[in-house]
């Protein structure tokens, strides 16, 4: 399933581990041009020498600034001319009540899983215009489609993924650019590891021991990724067989 996907150049943030991570290595094989962004510059670095990627097409990057995140899609048009996919990834998911007034958590998640996304599409899209062609997948979740006591705040984060990236499908079709949301169920990743709460953490662990691999979430962006340029899969949403949630 290399068909459009060789060659082309996908810039990735939250890179440095799970969905990330995952997705760098199936599309890496596929031999797209990877740009990588994420906070843990050594583990970006580790992953680049991995993957035979020129250290220049790693960043540091916190998605929660808009020129860190510029700085990053500027990169991979500075090195490869172009812009064709970013996968806005980065994400954290600190379930709590709402009556335990974790402001802090709040904040936090609303700023990459929100403003991250919306700072990647900014990022984005100047280049595409002109290019008249791109690619833009937003990583949601399950929780975009339905919430669980602990999870209002994520769940707000991920709807709200949803209502941009379907906003943004509208707008950007005279440009010819494509839009997916991919929204996972329980994928063995290190988000749970975001949760503050220890009773709440453990909650989760309990759904998370059916997790399925971060491959999958890397096949769901092949698949999107290598239909036909007048094909657009504006939405998958995939979970774990067993997965009830």
């Amino acid at each position: 399933m290399t068909q459009g996907i060789k060659d082309k150049v996908v810039v990735i943030t939250g890179a440095s581990s799970g969905l990330g991570e995952a997705a760098a290595r199936r599309l890496a094989k596929d031999g797209a041009k990877l740009v990588l962004g994420a906070r843990r510059l050594d583990r970006l670095q580790a992953l680049a020498k991995e993957l035979s990627l020129d250290q220049q097409a790693v960043l540091e990057t916190d998605v929660t600034q808009f020129e860190q995140v510029k700085r990053l899609v500027d990169q991979a048009v500075k090195l490869h001319g172009r812009i064709d996919v970013i996968i806005n990834n980065a994400g954290l998911m600190p379930h709590s009540p709402l009556e335990r007034c974790k402001v802090e958590d709040w904040d936090r998640t609303i700023d990459v899983n929100l403003k991250g996304v919306l700072y990647g599409i900014g990022a984005a899209l100047p280049y595409m215009k002109e290019q008249k062609s791109g690619h833009i997948i937003n990583v949601s979740s399950v929780a975009g489609h339905k919430v669980n006591p602990g999870g209002a705040v994520y769940a707000a984060t991920k709807h709200g993924v949803r209502v941009i990236s379907e906003g943004l499908r509208q707008e950007v079709k005279p440009y010819n650019i494509r839009t997916t949301i991919i929204s996972p169920g329980a994928v063995a990743t290190e988000l749970p590891d975001s949760i503050t709460e220890p009773d709440v953490a453990e909650r989760v662990r309990k759904v998370y021991e059916l997790a399925i691999p971060a491959d999958s979430f890397a096949s769901m962006v092949a698949f999107a990724m290598s239909q036909p340029e007048d094909v657009d899969i504006n939405e998958i949403l995939f979970r774990p067989t067993q997965q009830e949630y």
